[in-house]
């Protein structure tokens, strides 16, 4: 089912997404998903996910946030000044509305009490920051997510204001894209609200951090970190896997490494929002790997 959501002080600003939800007499679980920087919702692994997860009964909720720079084919990056102007705060507040609208029943049979959460790499560090907020998803997991927001040198942030623009290369499509420098003020601004460690510290929801360990984006320090702050956060490190587990766009094949962080994710998802609260096990989905860390 896709949907649409605008934003009446701001009516060119549009959220676009779609939920895959199984058919079912009674309210099915369901699993929020957040992409990352230079991402869609379509792209490679995501929609994969998605099917996994409809295999095990669990409802998802994809979208491409307001600033993602993705026209209406849900392909192309066509609004090149979305992208410039977005910024984490507006980030979040997308996913607010997108949670929303699950909420509301419009997206079909959703149980508000048994929702999750899942994000890759920027869109998880935003995902954390979202479940600590909320206080109520039942799990969370993430690939191959930062650890902090500021990520850029004092080099960058000088040129970043003289210039009023940051230029990023998409090595896929060839394109040059911009960020404004409004996204850097609400980094500076905002530091408490976008802490993603102090955030981790704050989760009363179940974690799995997911990452590859010859990461090229996203150092596996990040995890280290993540799992450092958090309380009980499980970890699973996926030997020779990179920032997207082998993926591309379009996924023509599964590598042998994403299959691994596929499934342990739809495992840790079918565990913890299919099955009854106070039933878990110790020796739980997931948690066979000889990967996986407390």
């Amino acid at each position: 089912m896709p949907f649409e959501i605008r934003y009446a002080h701001e009516p060119d600003r549009l959220v676009r997404g779609r939920a895959l939800v199984p058919d079912s007499p009674t309210p099915r679980p369901w699993v929020l998903i957040v992409h990352g920087f230079k991402g869609f919702m379509d792209w490679g692994f995501f929609p994969e996910l998605a099917r996994r997860l409809a295999g095990r009964g669990i409802a998802s909720v994809s979208f491409n946030a307001s600033g993602s720079g993705i026209g209406a084919d849900f392909e192309t990056f066509t609004e090149e000044r979305a992208f410039e102007r977005d910024t984490l705060s507006r980030q979040l507040e997308d996913l607010e509305q997108v949670r929303a609208q699950a909420l509301s029943g419009v997206l079909g049979q959703l149980d508000p009490a048994r929702a999750g959460l899942f994000g890759h790499s920027r869109g998880g560090g935003i995902a954390i920051l979202h479940a600590a907020e909320q206080g109520d998803y039942r799990a969370l997991a993430t690939w191959a997510a930062v650890s902090t927001f500021d990520r850029y040198d004092e080099a960058t942030k000088q040129l970043w204001r003289r210039e009023g623009r940051l230029r990023v290369h998409n090595a896929r499509t060839g394109q040059d894209l911009y960020v404004g420098v409004q996204a850097l003020d609400d980094l500076l601004q905002n530091r408490e609200r976008l802490d993603i460690t102090a955030a981790c510290a704050r989760l009363t929801t179940p974690a799995l951090f997911v990452h590859g360990e010859v990461d090229e984006s996203v150092p596996v320090s990040s995890l280290d970190a993540l799992v450092a702050a958090s309380d009980g956060a499980r970890a699973l490190r996926v030997p020779g896997a990179g920032h997207t587990f082998g993926a591309r766009h379009p996924l023509a094949s599964i590598p042998a490494e994403l299959e691994q962080a596929l499934e342990a994710t739809a495992e840790w998802f079918e565990l913890h929002l299919t099955r009854p609260r106070g039933s878990l096990s110790v020796s739980s989905a997931g948690e066979r790997g000889s990967n996986l860390a407390q």
